[in-house]
């Protein structure tokens, strides 16, 4: 049985405090979480066992070659998304290592995979090695460099084909 459930706006101060244990280096405010869920509840999810929480992952429609900057709101989706945003993966250190990870990404893959001609996320934390499992490649965009460096100097774009 997953441990994987659909996100509600009421999950926001349990996704804030694990991104802040997860992913202190990349703050983001409550209201881009709150963004996320409203604009994309199909993509937002969160792991709990016990009703103590494991983990989380936000994800979006969006436009390839494009991510958005780091702690934004973005208001709207794009009338013609192309991709499926990974927006963040964030699991608590004693639920990384439990196939956790891989059951919803491999689940996010097989909803989205059908519907759009790619998935893309910006991969951080030394994550690569991570994501090309999934059949994720390093797409290297000159332009993004600048919003990639926003992250950290390690950050990469990272793009799957469907």
């Amino acid at each position: 049985m997953s441990l994987w459930r659909p996100m509600t706006l009421a999950d926001i101060p349990t996704v804030s405090a694990i991104a802040r244990e997860v992913h202190p280096g990349y703050p983001e405010r409550d209201v881009v979480f709150a963004d996320r869920i409203a604009l994309a509840p199909e993509g937002s999810w969160l792991a709990t066992r016990g009703g103590v929480p494991l983990g989380y992952l936000l994800s979006h429609p969006w436009r390839e070659g494009a991510p958005p900057p780091l702690d934004t709101v973005l208001g709207a989706l794009p009338d013609d998304p192309d991709t499926f945003y990974l927006h963040d993966l964030a699991l608590l250190p004693g639920a990384q290592g439990t196939g956790l990870a891989r059951e919803i990404v491999t689940a996010t893959i097989a909803r989205a995979a059908p519907a759009f001609p790619s998935l893309s996320l910006v991969a951080v934390n030394a994550s690569v090695p991570f994501w090309a499992r999934f059949g994720f490649g390093v797409a290297h965009r000159p332009a993004l460099e600048a919003k990639l460096r926003s992250y950290d100097a390690d950050a990469r774009y990272m793009v799957r084909p469907s």
